[in-house]
């Protein structure tokens, strides 16, 4: 019996995903293989063999995004701190540890001269 694991490893490799991606990289590689092989395309140019291949193909990359689509709607989205602080920008990052204003920025007060009061 397959687990819910293998099916998502199953659908990601059929999407040419890697094991960690965005929604935006998903929609990518589902966009690009459909068009790659959808059996619309090029139909003049193709065999009854290539059809039939390009039809199987299409239903596997149709059925590999079904796939990751249930699995990501059913995921749960984490905003706690920690959690999101894992994907800030370096300068966001920095920003948050030295603060948004420059050093050479700082109101200093004016040295006073000797003698003058």
């Amino acid at each position: 019996m397959k687990t819910n694991y293998d099916r998502i490893t199953k659908a990601r490799k059929v999407l040419e995903l890697p094991e960690s991606a965005t929604l935006k990289q998903i929609r990518e590689n589902y966009r690009r293989l459909i068009k790659e092989w959808h059996p619309d395309k090029n139909i003049i140019h193709t065999n009854i063999d290539e059809l039939r291949t390009k039809e199987t193909r299409t239903n596997e990359i149709l059925r590999a995004y079904k796939t990751i689509s249930a699995y990501c709607s059913n995921y749960r989205y984490s905003f706690e701190q920690g959690e999101v602080e894992k994907y800030m920008t370096g300068q966001e990052r920095w920003f948050r540890q030295f603060g948004s204003d420059p050093i050479w920025i700082y109101d200093r007060e004016p040295q006073n001269n000797a003698g003058e009061n």
